[in-house]
Parts: structure tokens; C-alpha cells; sequence
């Protein structure tokens, strides 16, 4: 094992001290203990530094008594249980363990595990007290609750290496914003904002602990810090061995039933402060000033986030918080560019011509299905012509350059926030590596081979390179059909929207109850609506299964770190989750309506099925209503998941314990009744945030609303994830990370394709291109340079021509001609039915202004970027000021020490170790 990973055992198994000489007297008594008393284990309080009996020589709840002063002596029938202390009002409940006493063939198993469990623990210098099944609200549930005293706190500190306040911070704060006065209304009070004084600080050592500000040891460490390292101990506390393996650690114990539950308690009810002036509540604090809706306005207290649920949670919240906050100028943009849209839908000159009965009236258009089909006026899509011009306009352009330029802000402009909150929350010297010295205890338990580790020279678990090899080839193969199953689901829904389409024009056609929203519901509409919602149900079901999946096949490969675990299960979940939420949108983006062929010689999926043709005012609206329906059902749906299942899960749970009295519901109970956040709770979030960033990047061109849709989902998003997160969740425990992870690199390639697809949208699925060429190289009237458009961009189709298999069934008007919506010769021409030079101008323009849009947009991508340094400035200053002063705080306190020894007359303290010292202080100053 890694050094730091056998600094934790040598922790873990050397910590048992030689015993006090009370507890040595207590030791010997050996009550008397009920059949519920042994099935349970010991109701023991160790102390720390003391080596505990085991669990058959352990003191019942009354003996535990023995062990506190008379006059911290309390009686349990008149102590309140909504307490997030030992029974003596002292000892803080760090971490709370729960089982349920089955008597089943495991029983006896179970049994074994918790004793030989929990003996470690105490061997590792934790407190332990149980409270009986009687005492709980079920009278089914053991509760272990868990205290970490001082010895064990600043041990694990050490290994954890853990910063702690070494002198109160004596930087000059920011200077003034301009806007405060502005931003007043959405400021909070300044308690909340900074609950605590700013502190220079150091990692922890033993040794140095007259360093350290440690007004009292029972706060100096905060309870995310405590159950941080109580967490610490119990992945890596060992319960024996079964099958000739050494087994440890709280998550298996969870995984085979042992125990029920592992959390740390919130430190009071979230609706009211605690009735302990020792607690600080400030849960209620959160809840109050952040997780309510009407607080949507407010600015996060991100510091105090940070100091309750740890820093990668607080890192979560700022990240998205600054989403939002650069969504806006997005939205602003976009809900202006939709608008001139609106404004300017009376003036667009081709969906005058398609209107005008005149015109489109007169024009007799192509059936749009075989033999079922009739022919149709194309003023009968006079409305969804209209609608169109409100996405396809000169302002799309426009905006997308836009956006590929707003991402680069938002990534560049997220670095430097990034980096100031390192700078305030310690994180500057936090490096991944630690995590990567941490082996996952799974990686350890299912690792039998060692050797020795080339850095720290000591022997570690390894994987072999053949069973590496092995595994990564089972998940590739079984990512590479979950892909494939999702390619087979969108051709399945192409198939339907082929399949459903002449009987959606069939019915539309005949129906006269449908004849009044005939203009607006065209069959085309109705069939993208309906395969929408299709594809929108498939996703979920597909979601539901593939997640499990990817857990399973990461698991499998027994990644080596939590770090690398992570990252391999994010990018798993990420490339489903991209194929299966934009494979749609790609389709009608890119696909649709391409390649259709002509009449007579239309092009058919799997020789059955005729491909699908745009509506003559183009895809582009179509395009907009597919990712309508999958942006905003993935956000109700996922608002639905987060809110409302985990409060009717919770209200389930608790429906019992809404009859019993206050003071008999316990803390550690009632943060048992609520939903476990797990490991992976970030994940989803951070996903699902991803996710919708890929639909206001990628297909932004088609529609501008989706940063304003994308900007009202987080305001909501802010507030129910802190909603759930403060009320309707156990604590999660509290874990370190000072970047957003690979999620930045995911954003950052994303944002690099958002250019590619946004230009490709403008001229492959918007009519802009056509309609520039037209009016600068074809267009005949100098007045009206737009006017025949519609008449130029439909080619003409001799009805005679159609093929037995293509020609519809009737012809009651006797038409002989019909049109279609491409660029061919008329078939009077010697190049019948060929694609006209102006399908090869129009070509040439949509290459050429795909390559200038993406070479204007990266270079001023690329200039931003390299102007924008990721770290401020002030920031660098103060990193290294608080780095200076932090050295010459230590160098200074050793040369205290050393002066001490040299008076105190210590011979190894010479005086050429004091020249040292002081040169060295010297040095440090001159640097």
C-alpha cells in the first residue's frame, strides 16, 4: 500500500493505548444482560486511548452511567432524544450506524461482523453507544451512535492532511462594488453570507498543536471535518476474514445487510433552531435563507454550504449558481432575437407568397406518401410558414455566433471564479493526488496480488495486466451495444414517424372535426409531435436501465481510486446519455429531409418505407418542436424525481411517527426516516446540468428561447436541490474537491462542437443559405428582391412519369403537373429531373459559410480565451502573501521551539540548528 494508505492502517490498528485505571476497574464488572441486550451487542463508551472489552464484556445503558461525573449524571426519561449528543449532553454524535436484529440464517453472521466491527472501532479510539430496539420508534432498529474524541480527531487530521486556522487573516478585503447599493435587495445578511472570520491556515500536525487557534477542542474541528474522518475510519475499519480474504469497511457491511444505514446526523430540524445552545442549527440557517422557493432572488450562502456539507457539494452550488447567473445575458440575448422574429413575421416575403391564394393557392404540390396521398395546395401550410420565420430569420445568425462566443465567457469567466474559491476555501495546495494516494477499499479487498509501488517504495495491491484487459474489453463491448440499442431505438422511431405519417395526412384530409386547426396542426407537425413524445419515453426507459448498467460495468473494472471511479463512470453515463438525448435532434437537424430523392425516384428505408421530406417552409421548425418536448419533459420529469418522489418517500416513511410525542423521536431517527443522497447524488446532478447545457449549445440556432427556458428550470433547480438536499435527505458526509472535475472537460469539447453543429444548422437546416442566393445572384426584382422565392425553390414534377408504385390512387382534378421542394430541371429539359447549377451555387455557399462561421467564431473563441487569464490577479497576490505569511508563522514557531530547548539546556539543540533555522527564516522573507 501507497504511504498515506499505510500511514491509515498503522492508525487504525496501533492506536490502543494502556487503560486508565478507572476504566480498568470497570472492565472487570460483568453485568448481567438481557436476550435483547446480547442479540444487540454492548451500549459501551470508550474512552480514548483505552483499550475496550469486547462485545460479550460490554456495559449495558445503565452502567454506562459509571463512567460520567455526578454531576453531568442525566436522566434519559427526562432528556430530550432530539439531541445530537451522547446520553451525557457532551460527547458529540459523529456518525450514526443502524441494523435491524433479524433472526434469520444470517443472522448469526451478522451478529459476528457487528461485534468484531465495532471492537475495531473502539481499538481505533472511537466511542460507541448503543440504543436498545426498545428505545426506538419501531422497536425494530439498533442505533450506534459514534463519538470521535480530540486523540483520534487530530490524528486522522494529520493523515488527512487537514488545514486548520493558524492566525486570523489580515488581507484587505475586496475593495467596494459600485453596484452594491444595486445589488442590495439580493444580498443576505452578513452572518449568513461569512458565518465565521477569515483564518491564514496549515495543514494539521501533532506536533504543533500550540500553533493552531484551538480555543476548544470540542468545535475546533467542524462536523463535516469530524465526520470526514470518523467516515475515514469506518471504509477502512476490518471486520474479519470470510473465504480467506481480509473484509473491511462500512460499505460492504451495508451491501450484505450487517447494517442497515451509515450517516452522520444533521444538527438539528430544519424548520426550527435546536434547543441546544451548543448547536449552531445551521441547517435551519440553510433552510431558511436558501432552500425556500421565495428566496430565489437571494444570492447562496455559499461559504456556509461549504462549511455544512463540504466542499464538493459547495463547489456544485457555485458552479451552478454562476450558470445561471451567465444563462441571463444568454436569455436576454435570445428572448430579443425571437421577438424580431415576431416583429418582423408580417414582413417575411415567403410566407406572404405561400399564403397568398394567388400564389400558394395555385400551386399544387407532390403527394407526401405513396399511393394514399393526395395532392395538396401549398397555402394549406400558410400558418406553419408563419411560425417558422419565427426561429428562421436573419437574428439565428446572429445568435449563434453569439453563443459560441457566451460559452467561452462562461468557461473562462468560471475559471477565475473556480479559482478564487480555492484561494478562500484552502484548496490552493489541494491536489488530486491525494486522492489518487487513497486506493478504494474495494480495489484493495478484490486485489489479492501485490508489489511494489515504484514512488513510495512499498508493496500495494495491483490489478494484472490481463485481468485489466479482460474487463475493459467486457465494458467496451457492453457500452458499445447499450449505443447500439439506442441507434435501434431512434431508427425504430424513424420507422413509426414513416409508418404513422399517410395515415396522419390520410385522417387530417377526411376528419372534418380536424378541418379548423388543419392549418396550424399539419401532418407533419402532428407526426413530430407524437414521434417526440415517443422518443421522449423511450429515453427515460432507456435512462432507467442504462444507469444501473453503468454502474455495474464500472464496478467491474475495479478502478483503482474514488477519483478514477468517477471519472470513468461519468464518461460511460455521458456518451449514453449524449447519444440517447441528442441522436433525435441530430436526426432532424441533419438527416431529415436530405435525402429524399424525387417523385419517381424517391429513396426508401430498408426498401419499404419513404424517407421523410421537410414542410416547404423548411426543418428548422420541426427541429425546434423536437427539442421543445425532450428539454422541457427532461426538466419536468427531472424536477418531478428529485421533489416529489423523495417527500412522498419520506411522508411514507414517517406516517408512523407523525402520532408519537416530539421528545420520542429521536435526531438520529429522524434523520434515518429520510432519503440516503449516496455517492453518486453529485453525479446526477452534474449530469442532468450538462445535459441541458448540450441543448442550449448544440441546437441553439433553432431555437432561442432555450437559455430563457434553461434560466427559469435553475432558478427552480437552485432551490429544490438545496430543498432536498436540507430536508428531505441524510446528511451526506462531507468530501474535498477544488474543481468541477472532468465535467469542465466535457463542457469544454461540447462548446468546441456547439460550432460545428450550430453552423451546420444554419446552412443545411434553416433556409437562410437558399434564400441569400436567391437574393443576390437569382432574384429578378430590383423592388422586391425576395418576391418569387417560393416559386424558385419548388422544382416541377410531370404527374404522367409517376411510377405504378408512387402514384396516388386519385386525381380528381386531373392535375398534370405537381411540385416538390428541390433545385432540378423542369422535365421538358434535355437534363430531366437533374439538380440545377443553382443547387450547386447553393451548396458552394452553405460549405463556404460553414468554414467562415467556424473560423470567425474560433479565432474570437480562442483570442477571448487567451485574454482572460484563469486567475485573477488579486487572487495570485494573495495566494502567495498567505503563503509567505503562513512560512514565517512556522519557521517562526520552530524557532521558538529551539530556543526553548537551547535554554532548557537540550544538547541536540545546537547552535548551528539555530543559525539554521534563522537563516532559513531569512530566505523565506527574501522569496
Amino acid at each position: 500500500m501507497n504511504r498515506l494508505g499505510k500511514k491509515a492502517n498503522e492508525t487504525l490498528i496501533e492506536m490502543a493505548l494502556s487503560a486508565d485505571d478507572d476504566i480498568a476497574v470497570l472492565t472487570k464488572f460483568k453485568p448481567s444482560q438481557s436476550e435483547g441486550e446480547e442479540c444487540n451487542g454492548p451500549e459501551t463508551i470508550s474512552t480514548a486511548g483505552s483499550e475496550i472489552p469486547s462485545s460479550s464484556e460490554g456495559l449495558n445503558s445503565t452502567e454506562t452511567t459509571l463512567l460520567i461525573p455526578e454531576h453531568q449524571v442525566i436522566d434519559k426519561r427526562h432528556q430530550s432524544k432530539d439531541s445530537i449528543f451522547f446520553r451525557d449532553g457532551v460527547r458529540r454524535i459523529d456518525f450514526v450506524l443502524s441494523y435491524v436484529d433479524d433472526l434469520n440464517k444470517e443472522w448469526e453472521k451478522k451478529l459476528e461482523r457487528r461485534k468484531e466491527f465495532e471492537s475495531n472501532l473502539q481499538k481505533a479510539g472511537l466511542e460507541l453507544e448503543t440504543e436498545d430496539k426498545k428505545e426506538s420508534e419501531d422497536g425494530k432498529i439498533f442505533f450506534v451512535k459514534i463519538h470521535a474524541p480530540w486523540e483520534v480527531l487530530i490524528t486522522y487530521a494529520e493523515v488527512l492532511n487537514i488545514k486548520v486556522p493558524i492566525r486570523e487573516n489580515d488581507i484587505p478585503p475586496m475593495v467596494e462594488n459600485p453596484l452594491d447599493c444595486v445589488l442590495f435587495p439580493l444580498r443576505l445578511p452578513e452572518k449568513v453570507m461569512h458565518p465565521e472570520p477569515d483564518y491564514f491556515t496549515a495543514p494539521f500536525s501533532k506536533d504543533k498543536q500550540e500553533l493552531y487557534l484551538i480555543n476548544d477542542e470540542s468545535t475546533f474541528f467542524s462536523p463535516s471535518m469530524r465526520n470526514r474522518i470518523v467516515n475515514y475510519i469506518l471504509t477502512r475499519c476490518p471486520y474479519g476474514t470470510e473465504e480467506g480474504k481480509k473484509k473491511f469497511g462500512i460499505k460492504r457491511l451495508l451491501n450484505n445487510g450487517t447494517y442497515t444505514a451509515a450517516y452522520p446526523l444533521h444538527d438539528c430540524q430544519y424548520w426550527k433552531k435546536a434547543s441546544d445552545p451548543n448547536c449552531d442549527s445551521e441547517r435551519y440557517t440553510l433552510y431558511m435563507e436558501w432552500a425556500r422557493f421565495l428566496r430565489f432572488y437571494k444570492e447562496q450562502p455559499l461559504v456556509l454550504i461549504r462549511k455544512y456539507y463540504g466542499e464538493k457539494i459547495g463547489i456544485y452550488f457555485a458552479w451552478l449558481g454562476f450558470y445561471t447567473e451567465m444563462l441571463f445575458l444568454a436569455a436576454v440575448v435570445g428572448l430579443i432575437c425571437f421577438l424580431y422574429g415576431l416583429f418582423t413575421m408580417d414582413e417575411n416575403m415567403s410566407s406572404k407568397e405561400i399564403c397568398d391564394p394567388a400564389i400558394g393557392g395555385e400551386i399544387i404540390m407532390c403527394p407526401l406518401c405513396d399511393r394514399d396521398c393526395e395532392y395538396w395546395r401549398l397555402n394549406t401550410t400558410c400558418e406553419s410558414s408563419q411560425y417558422s420565420h419565427l426561429f428562421d430569420n436573419v437574428a439565428t445568425l446572429f445568435f449563434a455566433i453569439f453563443m459560441g462566443i457566451w460559452v467561452t465567457l462562461f468557461l473562462e469567466f468560471w475559471k477565475r471564479r473556480q479559482a478564487r474559491l480555492k484561494y478562500e476555501w484552502d484548496l490552493v495546495d489541494f491536489e488530486e493526488e491525494q486522492q489518487q494516494l487513497q486506493l478504494r477499499p474495494e480495489y484493495e479487498a478484490k486485489c489479492t496480488q501485490k508489489k511494489k509501488n515504484p514512488v513510495t517504495q512499498e508493496m500495494e495491491p495491483y490489478l494484472p495486466l490481463t485481468s485489466q484487459a479482460v474487463r475493459f474489453c467486457i465494458s467496451g463491448a457492453t457500452v458499445l451495444f447499450w449505443v447500439s440499442l439506442i441507434i435501434a431505438s431512434m431508427i425504430a422511431v424513424i420507422v413509426y414517424r414513416l409508418a404513422v405519417y399517410a395515415a396522419f395526412a390520410s385522417l387530417m384530409e377526411n376528419t372534418q372535426t380536424l378541418q379548423p386547426i388543419s392549418g396550424v396542426l399539419t401532418p407533419q407537425l402532428a407526426t413530430s409531435v407524437t414521434a417526440s413524445c415517443l422518443n421522449f419515453v423511450i429515453i427515460m426507459i432507456l435512462n432507467f436501465f442504462y444507469e444501473r448498467i453503468a454502474i455495474w460495468i464500472t464496478d467491474m473494472e475495479i478502478p483503482r481510486t474514488h477519483m478514477e471511479y468517477e471519472n470513468r463512470l461519468t464518461m460511460k453515463m455521458f456518451l449514453f446519455q449524449f447519444v440517447n438525448y441528442y441522436s433525435s435532434c441530430f436526426y432532424v437537424a441533419f438527416f431529415k429531409g436530405k435525402f429524399v430523392g424525387y417523385p419517381g425516384a424517391y429513396t426508401y428505408m430498408f426498401n419499404r418505407w419513404r424517407n421523410e421530406e421537410c414542410d416547404p417552409a423548411g426543418c428548422l421548425i420541426e427541429l425546434t418542436t423536437q427539442l421543445t418536448i425532450v428539454m422541457a419533459g427532461k426538466q419536468i420529469w427531472g424536477n418531478i424525481q428529485e421533489a416529489i418522489v423523495p417527500w412522498i418517500c419520506n411522508w411514507w416513511g414517517r406516517r408512523k411517527a407523525r402520532n408519537n410525542p416530539e421528545n420520542l423521536y429521536s435526531r438520529w431517527e429522524q434523520d434515518h426516516d429520510l432519503q440516503t443522497f449516496g455517492a453518486l447524488g453529485l453525479f446526477y446532478e452534474y449530469l442532468e446540468m450538462v445535459i441541458q447545457f448540450g441543448f442550449i449549445t448544440l441546437f441553439v440556432a433553432s431555437f432561442p428561447l432555450a437559455p430563457l427556458l434553461a434560466l427559469m428550470n435553475n432558478i427552480l433547480e437552485i432551490r429544490v436541490d438545496s430543498w432536498k438536499l436540507t430536508t428531505q435527505y441524510r446528511r451526506p458526509v462531507a468530501a474535498k474537491a477544488h474543481s468541477i472535475g472532468v465535467w469542465q472537460e466535457i463542457l469544454n469539447g461540447m462548446a468546441i462542437l456547439s460550432v460545428v453543429t450550430n453552423a451546420f444548422i444554419v446552412a443545411f437546416t434553416s433556409d437562410m443559405i437558399p434564400r441569400l442566393v436567391y437574393y443576390y445572384a437569382y432574384s429578378e426584382n430590383e423592388d422586391s428582391p425576395m418576391s418569387g422565392y417560393i416559386n424558385n425553390s419548388l422544382s416541377v414534377f410531370l404527374i404522367s412519369d409517376f411510377p405504378e408504385r408512387n402514384e396516388p390512387k386519385e386525381n380528381p382534378e386531373n392535375f398534370v403537373i405537381c411540385r416538390y421542394r428541390d433545385y432540378r430541371y423542369p422535365p421538358d429539359h434535355e437534363k430531366k429531373y437533374l439538380h440545377t447549377m443553382q443547387f450547386w451555387h447553393i451548396l458552394a455557399a452553405k460549405l463556404a459559410f460553414i468554414i467562415i462561421m467556424e473560423h470567425v467564431v474560433f479565432i474570437v473563441k480562442f483570442f477571448v480565451a487567451w485574454m482572460i487569464p484563469d486567475v485573477p490577479a488579486d487572487v495570485k497576490a494573495k495566494i502567495k502573501r498567505e503563503k509567505y505569511l503562513t512560512q514565517k508563522i512556522l519557521h517562526e514557531y520552530e524557532l521558538e521551539k529551539l530556543k526553548e530547548r537551547l535554554c532548557q539546556g537540550d544538547k541536540r539543540a545546537t547552535e548551528k540548528e539555530f543559525i539554521a533555522t534563522e537563516g532559513r527564516m531569512e530566505l523565506s522573507r527574501a522569496m
